[in-house]
């Protein structure tokens, strides 16, 4: 507290007292420094204020013995900045001669060289604030309107920031026409700042569009180190990021570091695998870096430009850029401009220094009166052909950033009408702060040329772009040509349009590749190398049953159960049905002799029918003989249920069929056998036992058997039966569409008792295999069971294991040969005597009482 009360103190003596000292008036206040002259001025009832990098240096000569000399630019003349300050004069004298903008009102200017210099740029902004007065006391307080109402310029964002900062607290506006750094757009920090070129932040993300459009995700990127470039970068990096682009490289150069840091970036570009270079560079750091690299040439690179170089003339002696793309202000045009530019006489080229400079580096000649100048150059007369130099400041053709400085003007003039004039009255005596100007240049919007101006809350224009490509043309010479556009105010996606082809570095309109790692085709995953940028991967088949059906996938998906993968693995496709189908050649040859079986059956039971009065069908039970056949014939036909695509009917049919007529079967064959046994019975003396296994009693025992039969078939369709399942475990890559048994323990019923009347059947035939008699059938029911129990204990293990559809041709194989098992061994050796041995079908020979014939 106490050290703040002597501080206020000693600066209240000070204030009061140096005047004094000095014999100064205390009221009068008094312009600190040398004022810069204007490089062209015109007096006006409002000025206009202009900045622009005529040079790229400045002079500093600091001794620290005496006062410093004033700033003074030096170095060489940026001739096309020239022509920006010119544009501002024409554009200022358009506005006089027009009487539709501010009628009897008269703008001036007042035009500065700031030579790209922070303290030069501070100096003349103090300028625009203080004018030209070295003494002024108009107020008690030394208050003073400031002496510009507007400012054009400054062209880079680092002298405009500078700029920005001292006229922001005095409310003056300042328009920039080529200051594109992001920063600007924060009202906090550069409330008054405005500009006719759009935002680096547009810019970044208008290149990063692009680049994603053309698909390069490996790109090297380098900046000027400056506020722009740095600006600019951080824009586009998040960008990038955003867009899923990776960068090799970030590298930045300033053309005042030293020449080794410049070689060092060549260096990190040619050693680079990334064939894509991002470049936010001002011309001059761009041009350095390109003489570098053209010492050493690199790898062939696809150049991407920002505004500031790309459609720069200067740039186009480097044939490495030959190819090259970015971004650029739209092309325009100002009618009368190049009259104005060429309407340069001696006495105007005398009166002014900068274009006197112009004049003599252009023509190499001098205005001095003696031709033996120090210089040695001849001299300039004033006549020398201005149409025939190739300059940039001649350079009319593509006008760009000029158009921009020609509609800042415009704006100023716009706000200032609106503060002066009412219904097309003006008055040039209302006071016009720059505080109004500020206000009302927040709400111009007008069109000039075609071209719409307007500001939005943070000062910046709608952002468009032209996409310029370096093509050569039908003369050999390089040329800009507009090959797309980008605006921001499209919606999301739709900002970047393609109008034409692209001529690359090569030549030809095929995009050159620039990525670190392959895109992953459809059917692959990307997977990150470790320690290396997301852009760097690489591509893994997807697993078993899964597929990706996007480029560059970052995971596989598993297909649904009912679906399986392509041998591209990038589409998921309906699994195959499997089934023993009526039209493929198993279903065809198991379904054949299902039907010839089935046909023979009946066969043998018309030779049978026909010769039912014959000793040996007479002999064996004609009855039970032709049920017998009968059921032979069920189970022929009943395999075809097993053919076909399963339902929910064909299910419960073929195994309920398929038990029930085995049945059948086996219990007519047991009657058979136990008729054979009574009858060996009977013969013996005091026998009545075939009274008690007549044919009623036979009808009974095939009836009973099969009743049980059919009675657990019921209960098993009732509990649970069989239906139509879609096996998906046994194959992963097809579904086998089989009949699911429902309730397996049915099933087993359903075989197990099949298998004990068999076993009881061959047991009792085996029983009664050695009974006498020339023909015992009982031999032949024997070999048919073990035909049939040697066919189904096979059966089981090879149903258990067959795979898909081979199940089912197991089981039809299992019916087909164990009913012709019984078949050929039961009816074949009586059909055989019926048909080809008719003399062996009596009485005599089935009873053995034929005799044998003598040796």
């Amino acid at each position: 507290m106490h050290g703040n009360f002597l501080l206020a103190v000693t600066v209240l003596c000070i204030a009061r007292l140096c005047p004094a000292m000095c014999g100064v008036d205390p009221l009068t206040c008094i312009l600190q420094g040398d004022p810069q002259p204007p490089a062209f001025f015109m007096d006006g009832d409002f000025i206009i204020g202009g900045a622009f990098t005529i040079h790229y240096s400045n002079l500093e000569n600091h001794t620290y013995t005496r006062r410093p000399q004033p700033l003074e630019c030096s170095g060489s003349m940026n001739f096309k900045e020239l022509r920006y300050a010119r544009v501002l004069e024409f554009a200022v004298q358009e506005i006089n001669n027009n009487s539709d903008l501010l009628p009897g009102i008269t703008l001036g200017y007042s035009i500065h060289d700031s030579c790209a210099s922070v303290p030069m740029t501070v100096k003349l902004a103090f300028q625009f604030a203080n004018g030209l007065d070295p003494v002024f006391n108009y107020t008690d307080s030394c208050a003073n309107a400031a002496a510009v109402t507007a400012v054009v310029g400054e062209s880079g964002s680092t002298p405009s920031i500078s700029m920005s900062r001292i006229l922001g607290p005095f409310g003056i506006p300042q328009v920039s026409h080529s200051a594109t750094c992001s920063c600007f757009s924060d009202k906090r920090q550069y409330p008054t700042f405005f500009r006719t070129i759009p935002s680096d932040h547009y810019q970044a993300a208008a290149l990063a569009s692009m680049v994603k459009y053309f698909g390069w995700t490996w790109i090297g990127v380098v900046r000027s180190d400056s506020d722009y470039g740095n600006f600019a970068m951080a824009s586009f990096l998040k960008a990038a990021e955003e867009e899923g682009i990776c960068v090799e490289y970030s590298e930045a150069y300033f053309r005042t570091q030293p020449r080794s840091k410049l070689k060092r970036v060549g260096d990190v570009i040619r050693r680079s695998t990334a064939r894509v270079v991002v470049a936010f560079l001002a011309p001059g750091d761009m041009r350095l870096l390109l003489e570098e690299l053209s010492q050493q040439p690199p790898p062939p690179l696809q150049w991407i430009g920002s505004e500031s170089w790309v459609t720069d003339k200067e740039m186009l002696r480097f044939n490495m850029c030959i190819g090259a793309v970015g971004f650029a202000v739209p092309r325009s045009v100002i009618p009368g401009l190049r009259n104005f530019l060429f309407d340069l006489s001696q006495d105007h080229l005398l009166n002014s220094p900068l274009l006197t400079e112009f004049w003599e580096k252009s023509f190499s000649c001098s205005f001095k009166k003696q031709t033996g100048s120090p210089s040695g150059l001849p001299a300039c007369d004033g006549t020398e052909d201005l149409y025939a130099l190739q300059s940039p400041y001649t350079d009319t053709s593509q006008l760009r950033v000029s158009n921009l400085v020609y509609k800042a003007t415009y704006a100023i003039a716009h706000a200032i009408h609106g503060i002066v004039c009412n219904n097309e009255q003006c008055n040039k005596n209302i006071k016009v702060e720059p505080k109004k100007v500020f206000n009302q240049l927040k709400r111009v919007n007008f069109t000039r040329n075609n071209y719409s101006v307007s500001f939005d809350a943070n000062g910046d224009p709608v952002a468009t772009y032209e996409l310029v490509n370096w093509q050569h043309q039908k003369d050999g010479s390089i040329n800009f040509m507009t090959v797309g556009r980008y605006d921001a105010s499209q919606p999301k996606g739709q900002e970047f349009s393609l109008l034409r082809a692209v001529i690359w570095n090569d030549g030809s309109e095929k995009v050159p590749a620039s990525v670190c790692s392959a895109s992953c085709a459809p059917g692959t995953r990307k997977a990150v190398q470790k320690g290396r940028p997301a852009c760097c991967f690489d591509c893994i088949n997807c697993a078993e049953g899964e597929i990706s059906n996007e480029t560059d996938s970052l995971d596989c998906h598993r297909c649904p159960p009912e679906y399986w993968p392509n041998k591209d693995n990038d589409k998921c496709l309906p699994k195959p049905v499997e089934f023993l189908s009526w039209d493929e050649i198993l279903g065809i040859i198991l379904a054949a002799f299902s039907v010839a079986g089935s046909l023979v059956a009946l066969s043998m039971t018309l030779v049978f029918y026909k010769n039912r009065t014959s000793p040996i069908v007479r002999a064996n039970n004609s009855e039970l003989s032709f049920l017998l056949l009968f059921s032979l014939t069920l189970c022929f036909l009943c395999s075809l249920t097993f053919i076909g695509r399963p339902t929910e009917w064909s299910c419960m049919l073929r195994h309920t069929a398929f038990g029930i007529t085995f049945v059948l079967c086996i219990s007519c064959v047991l009657g058979k056998t136990i008729v054979v046994l009574m009858a060996f019975k009977a013969t013996l003396p005091g026998s009545n036992v075939m009274k008690w296994f007549g044919p009623p009693q036979q009808r009974l025992s095939v009836l009973g058997f099969t009743l049980v039969q059919v009675l657990i078939c019921v209960l098993w369709l009732t509990i649970s039966p069989p239906f139509p399942y879609n096996n998906m475990q046994h194959y992963k890559e097809k579904i086998i569409l089989e009949c699911s048994l429902g309730s397996a323990i049915g099933f087993w019923v359903v075989l197990g008792y099949i298998s004990l009347l068999a076993i009881l059947c061959f047991v009792l035939a085996f029983l009664a295999r050695k009974l006498p008699d020339n023909f015992n059938e009982a031999k032949f029911i024997t070999f048919s069971m073990l035909i049939f129990c040697a066919v189904w204990i096979t059966f089981v293990p090879a149903y258990v294991s067959s795979p898909g559809k081979f199940t089912v041709a197991v089981e039809i194989f299992a019916i087909l040969a164990s009913s012709f098992g019984l078949f050929l061994s039961i009816f074949a050796p009586k059909c055989f005597i019926i048909v080809f041995r008719p003399e062996q079908n009596t009485k005599k020979h089935l009873m053995g009482k034929v005799p044998s014939k003598a040796p």
